[in-house]
Parts: C-alpha cells; sequence; structure tokens
C-alpha cells in the first residue's frame, strides 16, 4: 500500500470515522466481507456479523466466531450471529439482535452470495435456486428488514457488494445464471436508491475492478494461479469504509468500483494491494 493510502486509513478526523457506528453485515465470515469488517473495527465500529458457518467448515477458513474475535482484536465490538440470510426467521432475528446488542443500525452490507459460472445446460437447479435465494432474496430482504432502524440513524448508509448493470450480451452469455443472479443484487441497489432517496438512506454497491484473492477463487479451476494476478480483499475494504464515512445524502445510487473510489480520495499508488503481479498483469474482474 502507498504512504498515502496507510495515512488515509490511519486518519484521526471523526468525520472519516466509523467510531461507535453499528454495522450489520451478510456473510464476512472471511474474504471481502471479513476485510470490510476488520477496516470498520480499526475505527471503533459496532459489527454485527450474519452467517452460516457457525462451526469449522472442512474446506473453508473461518466461522462467525473467529471473525467475531477478530473484529474485537481489531478495536471493534462484534456480534456473531449465525443464521442463513435465506430464512426470514434468521434474518429477522439477526436484526433484532443487532439493534438490541448496539442500539441501532447504521449500515448494512450485503456481502453474502454464491457463485457458479455454468453455462445454462450445466448449471444444476438447486445450484440456481442458491444464487438467486443468498444474493437477490438475501440482499432485498436485509435491506428491508433493517430499513425502520437505518430510518433512525444520522448516517445511513447500505452497501452491496454487487456489479454495475451491464447490459453487454456477453455477460448474460458467459454464466446467465449467475449474471442475473448478481445483476439481482444490482437492481436492489438501483430500486432502493429511488424509492428512499427523499429519506436520506444511501443505497451503493461495490465491486472490484481486478480479480480479488478469495476462496471462491482459489476454488476454481487454476485459481492457484488466478490468486497471483489478483490483488487483496484490503482493496475492497478500504474502497468501503471510503463510501461509508461520506454524507448518506449526497452519496447514492452509484455503481462504484473500488479503484474509482479511491482515485476519489487520492489514492493513486494501489501496488501495495497487488499479490505480485505488476499492476498490467492483473486480471479484471468479470462485467466491467
Amino acid at each position: 500500500m502507498s504512504a498515502r493510502s496507510e495515512d488515509h486509513e490511519s486518519t484521526s478526523d471523526t468525520a472519516r470515522s466509523l467510531a461507535g457506528r453499528t454495522v450489520l453485515m451478510s456473510g464476512g465470515s472471511r474474504g471481502i466481507g471479513l476485510a470490510i469488517a476488520l477496516r470498520a473495527a480499526r475505527d471503533g465500529a459496532n459489527v454485527a456479523i450474519m452467517a452460516k458457518t457457525g462451526e469449522p467448515h472442512p474446506k473453508l477458513e473461518g466461522t462467525v466466531h473467529t471473525a467475531a474475535a477478530e473484529i474485537e482484536a481489531a478495536g471493534g465490538r462484534a456480534l456473531a450471529v449465525v443464521g442463513d440470510v435465506r430464512k426470514d426467521d434468521d434474518v429477522r432475528a439477526a436484526v433484532d439482535a443487532t439493534i438490541s446488542t448496539f442500539g441501532g443500525i447504521d449500515i448494512v452490507v450485503n456481502n453474502a452470495s454464491a457463485i457458479d459460472l455454468s453455462k445454462t445446460p450445466d448449471v444444476d437447479m438447486k445450484r440456481y435456486d442458491l444464487m438467486a435465494d443468498i444474493n437477490v432474496r438475501g440482499t432485498f430482504m436485509l435491506s428491508k428488514f433493517s430499513l425502520a432502524a437505518l430510518g433512525q440513524s444520522q448516517n445511513p448508509h447500505i452497501l452491496t457488494l454487487s456489479p454495475p448493470l451491464n447490459l453487454e450480451p456477453k455477460w448474460a452469455g458467459l454464466h446467465l445464471a449467475y449474471t442475473m443472479a448478481k445483476y439481482g443484487m444490482s437492481l436492489t441497489t438501483l430500486g432502493l436508491a429511488e424509492e428512499l432517496k427523499d429519506e436520506g438512506i444511501a443505497v451503493n454497491s461495490l465491486w472490484p475492478a481486478t480479480l480479488i484473492d478469495t476462496a471462491a477463487i482459489r476454488a476454481m479451476p487454476g485459481g492457484s494461479s488466478l490468486v497471483q494476478a489478483a490483488r487483496s480483499p484490503r482493496i475492497v475494504a478500504d474502497a468501503a469504509h471510503a463510501i461509508l464515512v461520506r454524507p448518506a445524502r449526497s452519496c447514492s445510487g452509484t455503481f462504484f468500483t473500488d479503484e474509482q473510489v479511491l482515485r476519489e480520495e487520492g489514492i493513486t499508488d494501489l501496488t501495495g494491494y497487488s499479490l505480485g503481479a505488476p499492476e498490467d498483469r492483473l486480471v479484471p474482474d468479470i462485467f466491467l
């Protein structure tokens, strides 16, 4: 990371801090979600993590409980909620527990997502349903159930990890089921931003400009090589932080990329986020 980026990250300007604010996130046991949670925790935020992984997974690192421990170690207050974003009662319980524990909700981060890049003939319908239920329904429901609490916040934000709505036919043609699921998340951003514009609740999406080193990427064929041309999840976390400290009434309805946000913050040297490959060898993410 550049010196400018480090200076920005450690700023003491309280207006640029998430100190004392409450974040409710779906997913977050690992990867990009955990990186966003830890960035908020370093400010002294309260972070509630709702995820299914209450017990160690044989193939994946991290549980909601290990994530909560890392959040507390980073300087935040944590709430671990074991729940399934597909289930109404679990989402309602996560919202209620967050409000009960921390007194409200200032930020919702829709991070939970399922991925299957298979073409239509090869997609198992259970995988289709999983992506539709987690990505689209889960994003819609967590946002919906949090609206009353967000309406009481001084600077309420909903941030969804989903791509810009790029209607170039190639993206639907490459992996239709996954594209529909991710674009459903992005349509939720588009619609809620318009629906809530008079209420002062910011609704935005954030998407990485390059591949990010995550468990999902590592699990793909050739994943161990792919991540060498990826960036650290820290770049998405720093971009998310920069969005979430902005005034909600003047920052809504935008499909950001991490690079765009950091450029707006004056951070142009991104080499510190790379995992080895030079900038011109990084692999662009899909949908861009």
